[in-house]
């Protein structure tokens, strides 16, 4: 799970136990307060006994909560929506016997949708609406007699009462739909403030990188160089037939092949005129793919499209970011990588596929990530003492096809098949390049 999908599953948990437990120790203190000073100090005929029995409930309740659960447990949405029906049910029955809504206390019903609205889902919210709206129409029509003094109840008008019941539940749809609104867009400007934390971080890991990439190109110049001298020396050095003669020429291929990607790191940006050029899809697959055609890997590229192949720039980052997803692929598979090209008048979407073990559970929700990989965990398995990747050329890769525009899934192919699948999504009108109408020339 990424960073932000965790801060949105928390906001979605925003309600704790504590809040809710808090505000019913203030309801039964103000429940006991108000049936004590009707009865005793006004001397109304309340029905004490009767009237303590679910303020004591909710006592007990609040008891078994506290020892239960920590302080800081927060809720989820269908439990806190549970209590908050609970304290719904539980004012109503302390109304029921104090006069319905002939009570000047019939309004704290509208308590717990408040608490819903700011705080849960707009299901939870309307769920304790429409409960609410139940009980003041019971409250309205069956009650025990309001309580009063020594002279006579005062006796409202049938239309009294409904214009009460009629007013609850208009101020309960109003006031439930602006903490919604308002909860709601606070919400937003935290997810969107937490995103924006989160591009920062990853612009301040690859900004980090840059300049790693730029310092080992010019550290590593030199060692590639002795190397390619050493490894032309040997190979002319070498009798005709020498069964090591094609180990070395694959040394020199590769350490020619390490200068070339470090002399593409230091123009990445400035070297335009040669890598942002229009070619079609197809030819620029044959380039990303062609340095692994030599790892004995069978590598397969298929044409899904319909109409009109696209043609694309000849984005570095673009080249960069799929020739490190191959690569990952080559790595790990053991026959076999396919790569599936398909598009329409939208979108165009790469396929890498591979045949080997598939991404890991545990850490499947977490590519894309610094420091995440599985290749330690591979090289492991197979008994190879080599120290395991550090996640970043995923990372990187990413990241790139992302500035382009690219929309990038992780997943593991369908039983019984095995490995790994990443599919890759550009809106067709991002990836193809640009032509000017009048020099017919890439924009």
């Amino acid at each position: 799970m990424t960073a932000l999908a965790e801060f949105r599953e928390f906001s979605t948990k925003s309600l704790k136990l504590d809040t809710l437990v808090k505000l019913r120790w203030l309801a039964v203190g103000g429940q006991i307060a108000t049936v004590l000073v009707t009865a005793f100090g006004l001397r109304f005929a309340v029905p004490v006994g009767w009237c303590l029995l679910p303020i004591v409930v909710s006592i007990g309740l609040n008891l078994f909560l506290r020892r239960k659960f920590a302080a800081t447990y927060r809720l989820d949405s269908p439990a806190a929506t549970v209590l908050l029906a609970y304290d719904v049910l539980q004012l109503g029955t302390l109304l029921f016997l104090t006069g319905g809504l002939e009570n000047p206390f019939s309004y704290l019903l509208l308590a717990p949708v408040m608490v819903s609205s700011a705080s849960l889902p707009p299901q939870s919210t309307a769920a304790l609406g429409a409960l609410v709206a139940t009980v003041a129409t019971v409250l309205g029509m069956v009650h025990w007699p309001l309580p009063w003094g020594s002279t006579a109840a005062p006796v409202l008008p049938e239309l009294y009462v409904v214009a009460i019941w009629f007013s609850i539940v208009a101020t309960l749809v109003f006031s439930a739909l602006y903490a919604f609104r308002v909860a709601h867009e606070a919400r937003q400007l935290a997810e969107a403030l937490a995103a924006a934390e989160l591009v920062l971080q990853r612009e301040q890991h690859l900004t980090a990188l840059d300049g790693l990439a730029a310092a080992a190109a010019h550290e590593l110049g030199t060692p590639l160089g002795t190397i390619a001298v050493v490894t032309k020396e040997l190979e002319r050095e070498l009798p005709a037939g020498s069964p090591i003669a094609d180990d070395i020429g694959l040394l020199r291929s590769q350490s020619e092949r390490c200068r070339e990607i470090l002399r593409k790191l230091t123009t990445l940006g400035t070297d335009i005129d040669k890598y942002f050029v229009r070619m079609p899809l197809a030819s620029m697959l044959q380039e990303v793919t062609e340095p692994y055609r030599e790892f004995g890997v069978k590598l397969t590229v298929r044409k899904l499209g319909r109409g009109a192949e696209p043609v694309a720039a000849r984005n570095p980052a673009i080249l960069y970011g799929l020739g490190n997803i191959i690569e990952n692929a080559v790595d790990f598979a053991k026959s076999e990588v396919e790569i599936a090209a398909d598009w329409d008048s939208r979108e165009v979407t790469l396929t890498i596929s591979d045949d080997g073990p598939g991404f890991s559970p545990e850490i499947i929700d977490r590519l894309g990530e610094p420091y995440v990989t599985t290749r330690e965990r591979l090289e492991a398995r197979e008994g190879d003492d080599v120290g395991g990747g550090l996640g970043l050329g995923y990372f990187i890769a990413k990241t790139l096809l992302k500035r382009s525009g690219a929309k990038v899934l992780c997943s593991n192919r369908r039983f019984p098949e095995t490995g790994a699948r990443i599919r890759i999504t550009w809106p067709r009108a991002l990836i193809e390049a640009p032509v000017d109408p009048i020099t017919g020339e890439t924009a």
